[in-house]
């Protein structure tokens, strides 16, 4: 059976939702829409329970903002939904994407992957370092990243890895992007990808519909941005050391 597949939206935003939808209906995955969290609409309780300030101010460099923990929280929600279903994995999207002509294929060889895997991106940049790869279709490669990158415009994501995640990312203190980056605060959370990518960023991702032009940062602010990325890289360094190539 096809992989289920979510985008998420919010309600105000019905260009991106018919523009995606269009192109969805021309693929054989069962797909819907998964309401985007509006942080200001959320209660206090259930804020709480995904966000932590204390944990923000030990993990990140910055608070982050609504539109950040909105859109964290809406990946969140897909992960719960698919672990209330009985699919083995699902396929989550954002609005400001485009499928590609080989996206359908991408998703149907993931699925049928043997070896052990947490989450597959679907769009990572151009020249990211990878530690191997090896053939997923006839045109594109399954990569196994030197540093995974920071993008969560699209990616498939096994129960094992939403289990993972639900786990230890509740609450969160750094925005998704950041947090996927620290696989192995998971539990070594296996996360691979694809290249040349199945999805590509749609015209609309150059303006958010979660957060405005980010602010100047401060002395103390550069600072710690740049003691996380050293915290980055060396984690990243040392666990990676021990995990398998593909």
């Amino acid at each position: 059976m096809p992989l289920p597949l979510v985008f998420i939206n919010l309600e105000r935003d019905a260009e991106r939702r018919d523009r995606l939808q269009a192109q969805l209906q021309q693929t054989p995955l069962p797909s819907e829409r998964f309401p985007a969290v509006w942080w200001a609409d959320v209660p206090a309780a259930q804020a709480q329970q995904w966000y932590s300030d204390a944990l923000n101010a030990r993990q990140y460099y910055k608070p982050l903002r609504n539109g950040e923990k909105g859109c964290y929280a809406s990946h969140i929600g897909a992960w719960q939904q698919l672990l209330a279903s009985d699919a083995p994995a699902l396929v989550v999207l954002e609005d400001d994407v485009r499928l590609t002509p080989q996206f359908t294929e991408v998703i149907e060889a993931i699925a049928a992957l043997k070896e052990p895997w947490d989450m597959v991106k679907l769009l990572g940049r151009d020249r990211e370092k990878t530690r191997s790869q090896r053939p997923l279709t006839g045109n594109t490669v399954l990569v196994d990243y030197a540093r995974v990158p920071s993008m969560t415009a699209g990616y498939v994501i096994s129960r094992a890895g939403a289990a993972r995640l639900l786990e230890r990312r509740q609450p969160f203190g750094r925005p998704i992007d950041v947090d996927l980056r620290f696989w192995w605060e998971c539990g070594d959370l296996r996360i691979l990808g694809v290249s040349p990518a199945a999805i590509e960023l749609d015209d609309t991702s150059l303006v958010s519909s979660i957060w405005d032009e980010r602010d100047t940062l401060t002395p103390a602010q550069r600072w710690r941005k740049f003691c996380m990325k050293m915290a980055l890289t060396l984690g990243n360094a040392w666990h990676r050391r021990r995990l398998p190539r593909l």
